[in-house]
């Protein structure tokens, strides 16, 4: 077994060792991209090197673990596609490097996903997707995985009883498990007949209550064949809706040892132990990390986090790439005045937002330089797998 972790020299980050090379899955990369942080200390407004995003809000699954929940639904037609394509077009021209098909919608579900997708891997930009898997058949996969950097498949639990339940709050369509895996196989087995380069895993977002599954998750992971199995954190709102207890995460520190004991030569078992670590309180109060990884709704709404996408947030709310041009977006003052306000004194991210944000990686790193905690130093050589999604 060759499960191999190594520690950064120059800043420590965690480093996974695959058979297509080095991941980081539970830190940051702005050591490769160390001409924006010095654009960005010198005060310069800077595009997002990634951005992370969904055409749509909609979704099949009613996730026990799932941010979504909370957010409330802004009432906005479909993105067109032609709004999509354009919207790819102003990343291209303003400089972001990635995007994530994530945030609060399953965006297969999207008229716009093969051509969004096709288009931005065109204009040279990388694509990742995170997705449940249920419409993800062989039409689609055969359409986007040459163009995708990585694919990661949400897999609530390691057996279909409890996978239905976590995924559907209590029922008990077993068939949607088997339908996920039957898709995750085929994607599986389409990279190695045509030696993709796309990163295939799937992740489970860990409450407390679901301990009994990190074992079953992570023996799902080899049998399936995936590049890696990820066991992170679940977010929750700072009035704690989803009830996230995250004193009892150190319980399981010993069953996450164990299932990343499990890892073999082609699949890694991965835990975002710095993310389980905190515990809810991170250690930045200013919020820098929206100006390096921003975050789009479904709905068309850009706003710098999607801890900020529901309603009573809207003073963070910058516009709507629907109604108005990206490009414009970034550009106006607004975005500007957002961007420094999370970054001033006037707020604490401790306190005004939700718990373990995308952004928590680039955030705390970003506190700590500004600090002179640690500072992040320019690196090109030896890049990491996925090195624009920061």
């Amino acid at each position: 077994m060759e499960n191999v972790i190594l520690n950064n020299i120059e800043n420590k980050d965690s480093l996974i060792r695959t058979n297509e090379g080095d991941l980081i899955l539970d830190s940051h990369k702005l050591s490769y991209h160390y001409e924006r942080v010095e654009a960005w200390e010198n005060g310069e407004k800077i595009a997002p090197v990634s951005v992370d995003m969904a055409l749509t809000r909609a979704c099949g699954a009613m996730c026990s673990f799932c941010y979504a929940m909370v957010q409330e639904p802004q009432e906005r037609a479909s993105i067109k596609i032609k709004e999509a394509l354009d919207l790819a077009d102003d990343f291209a021209k303003i400089g972001v490097k990635a995007v994530s098909l994530i945030s609060d919608g399953e965006s297969t579900l999207s008229k716009c996903y093969v051509p969004f997708i096709q288009h931005l891997s065109n204009l040279g930009i990388d694509v990742g997707n995170a997705t449940n898997g249920w419409e993800w058949g062989p039409e689609k996969i055969e359409s986007v995985l040459p163009h995708l950097t990585w694919v990661r498949f949400t897999v609530g639990a390691g057996t279909p009883e409890s996978y239905s339940k976590i995924m559907f709050k209590g029922s008990e369509y077993t068939h949607v498990f088997d339908k996920a895996m039957s898709n995750i196989k085929y994607a599986v087995n389409l990279k190695k007949k045509n030696k993709l380069s796309s990163t295939l895993g799937i992740q489970m977002v860990l409450m407390p209550e679901f301990k009994d599954e990190i074992i079953p998750f992570a023996k799902l992971a080899l049998e399936l064949g995936v590049d890696y199995g990820i066991i992170k954190h679940c977010s929750d709102d700072e009035f704690g809706t989803l009830g996230v207890d995250y004193s009892k995460y150190e319980d399981m520190y010993g069953l996450l040892t164990e299932a990343e004991n499990l890892s073999n030569e082609q699949t890694k078992i991965i835990v975002k132990w710095n993310k389980i670590k905190d515990k809810g309180m991170p250690s930045y109060k200013r919020f820098y990390g929206p100006q390096f990884l921003l975050q789009i709704s479904g709905s068309g709404l850009v706003a710098p986090s999607g801890m900020f996408f529901n309603a009573r947030y809207s003073k963070f709310h910058i516009g709507n790439f629907v109604d108005e041009r990206f490009i414009d977006i970034f550009k106006s003052d607004r975005y500007s005045r957002i961007m420094n306000y999370l970054a001033s004194p006037n707020f604490d991210a401790r306190y005004m937002m939700g718990t373990l944000p995308i952004q928590y990686y680039v955030s705390t790193a970003l506190d700590n330089h500004a600090k002179g905690i640690k500072k992040i130093k320019p690196r090109n050589e030896n890049k990491p797998l996925h090195v624009n999604f920061i």
